[in-house]
């Protein structure tokens, strides 16, 4: 019988209603091809085990959802879109695969795991981004918030830029002030840019 984990069940309650009828069909799908499939959450996202590794992960965000497969590179032709998964940007049950294709695609998944592949490596990646250079209004407001500033210096390098980014992307003076403001908040708490994602 397949386990099923209640924190998946409340991740689909708290997702857009456009993602739960894509969610609820990948969950449905993953117990139909691998019964006695395991449920949890990784990275924040109900991810689906068997046999002793992850078989795939599915994400609801603001205007679209995803299916990743663990071993995609082995499933797939081409690698997958960027933060999109291996069956693209889904915004409806009819932009996954067929359900027979989707069965096979799991149980060939599954099969990998019961006889041990290992996905493959990552590409390395090229030389490290440099520290991201802090905006002289952002500089400024950190340091007049002492919560903020000592959570700006735990934060690794790939969260401040996300922040610094986000900041200086705005367009219009009223928008950047806006995310400053915004930022200073979520970074005295401890909050990385995209903490509502987690």
């Amino acid at each position: 019988m397949s386990e099923r984990d209640s924190r998946v069940d409340a991740y689909i309650a708290r997702a857009a209603p456009f993602a739960r009828p894509i969610l609820e069909h990948i969950r449905a799908v993953v117990h139909e091809a691998i019964p006695g499939a395991g449920e949890t959450i990784k990275w924040g996202a109900p991810t689906f085990m068997h046999a002793g590794g992850i078989v795939c992960i599915m994400a609801a965000f603001k205007q679209h959802a995803a299916l990743n497969f663990w071993k995609g590179a082995l499933l797939f032709d081409g690698p997958a879109a960027e933060g999109m998964g291996n069956c693209g940007k889904l915004v409806s049950v009819k932009d996954l695969p067929p359900k027979k294709t989707l069965l096979a695609l799991l149980r060939k998944a599954a099969r990998l795991n019961e006889e041990g592949v290992k996905a493959p490596a990552a590409r390395k990646a090229g030389k490290p981004k440099p520290p991201p250079v802090v905006p002289a209004d952002l500089a400024a407001a950190l340091e007049r918030s002492k919560g903020a500033a000592k959570h700006w210096e735990a934060f690794p390098p790939g969260q401040r830029r996300e922040y610094i980014d986000w900041i200086t992307e705005a367009r219009r003076d009223e928008t950047r002030q806006r995310r400053l403001t915004q930022a200073i908040e979520w970074i005295a708490e401890g909050k990385h840019r995209n903490w509502k994602y987690m």
